[in-house]
């Protein structure tokens, strides 16, 4: 299918030169096919980025098996999205100028790319389970709450261009996000 083609294009042209060296020339080329073709689909490079950021998304789908344990099933999740994402955000990182210029914001990019995905929200899945299970209190997840786990985790990636380690991981749900919306005192073995 072209349009997978040129969305693996697009993709492994962010990758090895980033945002910066991504042109629909570029991309149609390495594609097989032309400009005008993409520029159909795609009117510039921002866009067809974030498809191919939504493409690679999709394509590395994300599954967190009913382990017992929301503390379990929250580290397989955090571990799986630093190790899909990780370099998902040094693309996006580096399409910053652009968003500058053009007066968005990180926050709108990462919805506009959000809506392109179509996929199941694996954290709120965990999160339900947590709370079916009695282990979570539904009243305090609130949504600042609710969003810490994936705002440490992505601001690890942010800042070290690398996913989050175990440790890493467990810190974070040990001694920030299970302490406000557990009810358990202490969760770690």
């Amino acid at each position: 299918m072209l349009e997978q083609a040129i969305l693996n294009a697009a993709w492994e042209t962010l990758e090895t030169v980033g945002y910066s060296g991504l042109t629909l020339e570029a991309v149609a080329q390495r594609a097989g096919t032309s400009r005008p073709v993409l520029h159909r689909r795609w009117p510039g490079r921002l866009e067809l980025a974030v498809a191919a950021l939504a493409h690679r998304l999709e394509s590395v789908p994300i599954i967190v098996p009913d382990l017992g344990n929301v503390r379990e099933e929250l580290a397989v999740l955090l571990r799986r999205l630093g190790e899909r994402s990780a370099p998902l955000v040094r693309v996006a990182l580096n399409i910053g100028t652009e968003l500058t210029v053009s007066g968005s914001t990180y926050a709108e990019f990462r919805e506009h790319l959000l809506q392109q995905v179509v996929a199941p929200d694996v954290f709120e899945e965990v999160l339900e389970r947590g709370v079916a299970r009695g282990e979570l209190v539904a009243e305090r997840l609130t949504p600042k709450v609710r969003a810490l786990p994936m705002t440490l985790g992505r601001h690890d990636m942010i800042m070290t261009s690398t996913p989050p380690t175990d440790s890493d991981i467990y810190e974070m749900l040990d001694e920030i996000f299970l302490p406000l919306v557990s009810t358990e005192t202490v969760l770690a073995p």
